[in-house]
């Protein structure tokens, strides 16, 4: 057998391995060029050919170099990004050249579990998983709901709120505002840049795989979620909502939305995302709806290596600048900026 490096956002053989093997949208050359056109990350893959020259086996991968070290990733900012291999010593095979690298590797496994088999890399951190199962039809999948989502819903539907599907970049923008707004004054976090949303609207929405639903409350857009489509599945990416008016419960008639126009399009699961462990009010939301539950494991692989003293000052001072700039007398646009320069070194 032969490994080869290719780049994945355009050789047919990467194209061939995600449609002989379990894939989800964030292996995807539409994901990952959406995170090489924001950030300007080269993401490449090592692939397994068999004998015949065909691919059996790969895996894909971000080398960052920056003033936070070295480290390779699969995927930068992504849920999870599983291997496409079906047995460790295919895994082995891809992963030695990784490893070669001599720094730090980190992957996030959620439905392939051959590399929790490897003794090289160690469990660093774990998050929780959510998926619906929409091959029931539309009345059961409503009767399975909490009943707490269900009378969410109809509250929302009684107040008036109107879900539409975004159409234009303005709609985008107004999506993005609100999504900043809550990272910033509910969680104290910076938001991704502008361009990695409008890098998922060029390469995703705006070739059906795709779509923003927004919710307008008294001709005001109040919230909206970012789907995104891959194969049987859609998936629930991003939220965003304005705290002023959550007592008009857009987010579940949001949901409830994209649940029925996943059901009526045939996918088999709705697929809730990463949730960290602490995060108790989004798990608590997220099943409600949710069937299946699972853990996504943070693997990492930690070569013995000593960081520089500016490296230690560089990590130090992230989440310091972080809680400078979101606080709450500094202008969002400042807030929005900040995220501009400094999330790509949260990776």
């Amino acid at each position: 057998m032969q490994i080869i490096e290719i780049d994945p956002l355009i050789d047919p053989r990467w194209e061939t391995l995600l449609m002989t093997h379990h894939s989800d949208i964030f292996q995807s050359p539409a994901w990952m060029k959406s995170i090489a056109d924001t950030y300007g990350f080269e993401i490449r893959a090592y692939i397994l050919l068999d004998q015949a020259g065909h691919p059996r086996a790969g895996v894909p991968f971000c080398a960052i170099n920056d003033m936070r070290g070295q480290r390779v990733l699969t995927l930068p900012f992504s849920d999870y990004c599983d291997p496409l291999v079906s047995n460790l010593e295919d895994w082995h095979c891809l992963t030695e050249r990784l490893l070669a690298k001599r720094c730090p590797y980190t992957i996030r496994c959620l439905h392939n579990t051959v590399p929790l088999a490897d003794e090289r890399l160690a469990l660093s951190n774990q998050a929780k998983w959510h998926s619906l199962d929409l091959t029931r039809d539309l009345d059961t999948i409503w009767e399975g709901l909490d009943s707490s989502a269900r009378r969410a819903i109809r509250k929302a539907e009684r107040a008036g709120v109107v879900i539409r599907v975004a159409e234009n970049e303005e709609d985008l923008r107004a999506f993005f505002s609100l999504h900043v707004a809550m990272r910033k004054y509910k969680y104290r976090l910076l938001a991704q840049p502008y361009q990695f949303f409008k890098s998922i609207w060029d390469n995703l929405v705006q070739r059906n795989a795709g779509f923003v639903l927004l919710a307008s409350y008294q001709d005001q857009v109040i919230g909206g979620i970012l789907f995104l489509e891959w194969k049987n599945g859609l998936y629930y990416k991003i939220n965003a909502s304005a705290q002023a008016q959550l007592q008009v419960r857009p987010n579940d008639l949001l949901i409830w939305n994209g649940i029925q126009y996943g059901q009526a399009k045939g996918y088999k699961f709705l697929d809730f995302g990463l949730s960290d462990w602490d995060q108790e009010g989004l798990l608590r939301y997220k099943r409600k709806f949710a069937t299946e539950e699972k853990t996504i494991s943070f693997l990492r692989y930690l070569p013995p290596l000593e960081l520089s003293l500016a490296q230690q000052q560089v990590q130090g001072l992230l989440p310091l600048l972080t809680e400078l700039f979101t606080e709450t007398g500094v202008p969002d646009p400042i807030t929005e900026r900040a995220g501009d320069i400094l999330y790509r070194y949260f990776s």
